[in-house]
């Protein structure tokens, strides 16, 4: 029997790169950058807010 993988389908040796791994850090460092530009476009709108009520 051969022990090898077929030319065509990737194999995962555990480096950054390679198979499902990769594919989750994709969508954990996704959910952090929509987080994180949520979070300053609030900091952005509470800006324009208090600066429309500034009574002098």
């Amino acid at each position: 029997m051969d022990t090898q993988a077929a030319p065509n389908v990737p194999v995962d040796d555990g480096s950054e790169g390679g198979g499902r791994r990769a594919n989750r850090g994709v969508w954990i460092r996704a959910t952090i950058y929509v987080i994180g530009f949520h979070v300053f476009a609030g900091f952005i709108m509470l800006l324009f807010y208090f600066g429309s009520h500034q009574h002098h």
